[in-house]
């Protein structure tokens, strides 16, 4: 074996390692989700190739060209939704200008669906749409045979065949994330259950404290006092004052020790024994950025000097503040660029702690953890007499306190928001609650109001065709048989009485013609109608009919 080849193999065989050292359990679980997306990934290719072979409408080489692109499509919709919802889009484009066809429409709302339910952003998959209609206008435009019509049809497919299941995926999206809220919620109060029970079982245990603080002291300091009266009572042998002298000096070491003890019982476990000797915020960011992490610290008004001076209860708070954000941002967003903000005026001093995403590109979640670091930050603030504010969005973290710098007596009891009088987890929910229902209208006014200007266009659409396709009666009449259709067609209207198929209830042609043109009489008129019928380059007929109502 060569001197190369065996570092190789170490380093394989340590590869693997990690995966062995995995739980049964978790290997297991891995497996069977594994198993489970490749099985749903294969019913969604059989839903989508299934009228591949079934209907014929469109041509052989493209719906053998589909079947391995969907293929590639039902696994593409879990990393990438957008580019799997393009592939039957295009496909359709392909096989007509109206985009909708039987053999890709079922495709293309499933893969919609799929869009909006594993999708944050809207905006790509708007533009998206916006893109697909923009295409198809091209076409209708450029394409031999197509026309507006087709390009009203394929605006509609587009509505209800990618938006509304778009929509719709984005409305189960927010519905799971309620449902996601309301269990987080129900934990965060079973956590906020116990964080009670136990500041009930400290309270009661500082209150035990300083009773026997006052009664035991108490009795010990009138021992003490009163083994010092007989040691300097007259006639007491020097037998009887040193056993006095030792009696006060035990009561003395008695209370002594009795103090240090109900102080450790008095002791906050959660207040500055973690912090690191009279570190300030400055210490502590200068300190972190030596660690390597990405951190910013932003002072007005909060100089080495002026720090100094703050009140001691304003700093440990502000310090508090401070290494409990940085620490859930280099937990949870690790890489994140963090700006620590630091604002003294006359009366308060303002923090802020802000971070974006980190280097894996996932969003911040300081969620995730137990919850009860921003909880103590909560308790720590109002104890000091500020506010205090945590705030989420899709790509940032902030959390913001204010310390008065005057005393401020704090209230013993949480004070309730005096605006909805509710608790940061219920406004959670409300708003969890509020983007479901707002998803929900989305789902039914955007297709209706979709819908409803689709049939303005229409509709004028109409109105501007109904017009532009009347002849002239002065013109009719100044046709001559037997003229040049290269001198008749700049004279004729700029759309015919119908451009798809020849009208219902019209007379047959007459004999020796091969093309004949139905023009309107007035604008809101379907009968009768102009008919100009052409042969050889020439025309060579022309009338006006009435359309039979009964074959219409």
């Amino acid at each position: 074996m060569s001197g190369s080849a065996l570092p190789r193999t170490v380093t394989s065989v340590n590869s693997l390692a990690p995966a062995r050292r995995l739980p049964a359990r978790l290997r297991e679980y891995l497996r069977r989700r594994r198993v489970r997306e490749v099985l749903a990934d294969l019913a969604l290719w059989l839903f989508m190739a299934y009228p591949l072979p079934t209907l014929g409408e469109d041509p052989l080489w493209l719906r053998v060209l589909a079947a391995p692109l969907l293929a590639v499509a039902a696994p593409l919709s879990r990393r990438a939704p957008l580019a799997a919802a393009a592939v039957p889009a295009v496909l359709g484009l392909i096989a007509t200008p109206e985009l909708f066809t039987s053999t890709f429409s079922p495709a293309l709302v499933a893969l919609s669906f799929l869009l909006g339910r594993r999708t944050q952003d809207a905006r790509a998959s708007l533009l998206a749409a916006a893109a697909l209609c923009a295409a198809g206008l091209v076409l209708a435009l450029t394409l031999p045979g197509a026309g507006l019509w087709d390009w009203f049809t394929l605006v509609t497919t587009v509505l209800f065949a990618a938006v509304l299941p778009w929509l719709l995926g984005r409305f189960r999206r927010q519905q799971y994330a309620l449902q996601s809220t309301g269990w987080e919620l129900a934990a965060r109060m079973e956590r906020e259950q116990q964080l009670v029970a136990e500041r009930t079982r400290l309270r009661e245990r500082s209150r035990i404290a300083s009773d026997m603080h006052d009664s035991l002291g108490h009795d010990l300091s009138l021992i003490a006092v009163r083994a010092a009266a007989l040691q300097v009572s007259p006639g007491v042998d020097e037998a009887a004052r040193a056993s006095a002298a030792e009696l006060r000096q035990a009561a003395a070491d008695a209370t002594e020790s009795l103090r240090q003890i109900i102080g450790l019982l008095q002791q906050d476990t959660s207040d500055t024994a973690r912090l690191r000797g009279t570190e300030t915020v400055p210490d502590l960011v200068a300190r972190t950025a030596a660690s390597g992490v990405r951190i910013t610290l932003r002072q007005h008004g909060t100089e080495e000097a002026d720090w100094a001076g703050l009140p001691p209860l304003v700093a440990r708070a502000a310090y508090r503040v401070v290494q409990e954000a940085v620490t859930n941002a280099t937990k949870h967003a690790p890489g994140s660029a963090i700006t620590v903000g630091l604002r003294r005026g006359s009366a308060a001093l303002e923090v802020t702690v802000h971070n974006g995403v980190g280097t894996s590109g996932a969003p911040p979640t300081p969620g995730v953890g137990s919850g009860t670091g921003l909880i103590s930050l909560d308790e720590r603030v109002r104890q000091a007499g500020g506010t205090f504010r945590a705030h989420a969005s899709d790509d940032a973290f902030e959390i913001r306190a204010r310390l008065p710098l005057t005393h401020v007596t704090a209230d013993p009891h949480p004070p309730d928001p005096p605006a909805t009088g509710r608790s940061r987890s219920t406004e959670e929910l409300a708003q969890a609650r509020q983007r479901v229902r707002r998803g929900l209208a989305n789902a039914l006014w955007i297709p209706a109001a979709a819908t409803a200007v689709l049939a303005v266009l229409m509709y004028g659409f109409q109105l501007y065709t109904s017009h532009e396709s009347v002849l002239p009666q002065h013109t009719y009449e100044d046709l001559r048989v037997g003229e040049a259709k290269t001198s008749v067609t700049p004279r004729l209207p700029s759309y015919e009485f119908d451009e798809e198929s020849r009208p219902s209830g019209a007379p047959p042609d007459p004999d020796h013609t091969n093309e004949c043109r139905f023009y309107r009489t007035g604008t809101f008129s379907n009968s009768p109608l102009y008919r100009l019928c052409f042969a050889d380059g020439r025309l060579a007929h022309k009338d006006r009919i009435t359309l039979d109502r009964d074959e219409r």
